[in-house]
């Protein structure tokens, strides 16, 4: 009987800007509709460099607290909400979406980038907002997640690993 080993994992990326880009997969709501506002920051690495080619991904409620059941999260029709989204990073490390500002206390925020050997999940939360996980935190980690309000919408900026290291999930 022979047993089947586990395969390596594999590097994500560092090819996010070829074939996603697609018109509006950041706008979860288009710029400029009633409520729509902007969730931007900068990923970095750990010596606070701006990684140029990460990819994120968002999903959210909408303002009224639902989970969108609208089928095909790649629709972008100007109107309707599906609460999921993608953008990659700019040359200057910068992320942007556009989109409603949930019920819900957070946004939760995917990041592929190269080098990681899988996705990093976290939070994005709103200012002001809190829950059970958010309070089990340390103050200084908190701080990771907890978005800053913005003239147009919410800022959060995302570290990958070393001091100010954004707080990641771990799903078992």
């Amino acid at each position: 009987m022979s047993v089947a080993l586990p395969t390596p994992g594999q590097t994500v990326g560092p090819f996010f800007r070829y074939g996603v880009e697609f018109d509006a997969w950041n706008e979860l709501a288009p710029p400029g509709r009633a409520g729509a506002i902007r969730v931007h920051g900068v990923v970095r690495d750990g010596a606070g460099t701006p990684v140029p080619d990460a990819l994120l991904e968002i999903w959210q409620a909408d303002a009224a607290g639902a989970i969108p059941a609208e089928s095909g999260s790649f629709h972008r029709d100007g109107s309707t909400f599906t609460g999921w989204g993608r953008t990659h990073t700019t040359d200057a490390g910068e992320y942007e979406f556009f989109t409603l500002e949930p019920a819900a206390p957070f946004i939760a925020v995917a990041v592929f980038a190269r080098g990681l050997m899988d996705v990093l999940h976290t939070r994005l939360y709103l200012p002001g907002a809190t829950d059970a996980f958010l309070e089990s935190l340390t103050p200084a980690e908190r701080t990771t997640l907890v978005a800053e309000r913005t003239a147009d919408g919410l800022r959060l900026d995302i570290t990958l690993q070393g001091d100010g290291e954004t707080v990641f999930l771990a799903y078992r």
